[in-house]
């Protein structure tokens, strides 16, 4: 499987972005995709995921209510709705994806991911 994020740029604080990703390869629609996010000086952190089409999602504290993970199966694709965006939101974001079906204790885990896109990067400021 291969992973490729786009939408990544610019935008003004309380801004929106989405955040796309597309698989290509063996996919399977019934997995876990990811993302995550890695500010300058710190660690790769999770964002949010989605258990096949869901409902089975899942967001960091820190974006729930303003970001929305949601798939479409029929592209191959992942989107990552970035609301009421933040100077602290400001990263490099990776899409990413596991052929299990992980849980909410097992998400948020890097190590339970198998494959991962190259990143785009999201500045937000003034």
């Amino acid at each position: 499987v291969q992973l490729q994020a786009f939408g990544g740029g610019l935008v003004q604080p309380g801004g929106s972005l989405r955040l796309a990703c597309v698989a290509s390869g063996r996919t399977d629609s019934s997995a876990t995709a990811g993302w995550f996010r890695q500010a300058p000086g710190k660690e790769r952190e999770f964002v949010g995921a989605i258990r096949g089409s869901g409902p089975n999602v899942y967001y960091a504290n820190s974006v729930k209510y303003r970001f929305t993970i949601s798939r479409d199966n029929a592209k191959n694709m992942v989107y990552l709705q970035m609301n009421n965006l933040k100077p602290e939101d400001t990263a490099v974001y990776y899409c990413c994806s596991s052929q299990l079906r992980l849980i909410a204790s097992e998400v948020r885990r890097e190590s339970n991911y198998d494959h991962w896109g190259q990143g785009t990067q999201v500045t937000v400021s003034s």
